[in-house]
């Protein structure tokens, strides 16, 4: 059984508001394209991969700003049988920490983030 990590981030094409599944690193070239510049969720995506995780990735039009796409991939997660991770790149917005901490506690999994993002968070 493959671990999966949801992750949400910037990408140069895909669908917003829709769940990529990802298994292979050309996947993520195909589906997502190259990652906008100072845009961390393709890293991260890679990363999960490449320690062979499955990814669900939703692509948002700006990491860490966009809380309708966040608010509406979280809604979507609910129908995923199992989650080990949450990874949620460039968000420091309270609302969506928030909204992401019920994921979390549903699943019993931990929330990933970068320590840029928790010292913006922590400061705020």
């Amino acid at each position: 059984m493959r671990r999966v990590v949801a992750l949400f981030g910037e990408a140069e094409k895909g669908q917003f508001n829709k769940p990529f599944i990802l298994k292979e690193l050309p996947q993520v070239v195909d589906l997502l394209g190259n990652p906008p510049q100072d845009s961390e969720g393709l890293f991260f995506t890679i990363q999960a991969l490449l320690y062979e995780r499955e990814v669900v990735f939703f692509r948002v039009q700006e990491e860490g700003f966009s809380r309708n796409d966040y608010l509406i991939g979280f809604k979507l997660l609910e129908s995923i049988p199992r989650l080990h991770a949450l990874c949620l790149p460039g968000v420091g917005d309270a609302e969506i920490l928030t909204a992401s901490h019920l994921i979390c506690e549903r699943y019993k999994s931990p929330l990933i983030t970068s320590q840029k993002d928790l010292y913006d968070f922590l400061t705020a």
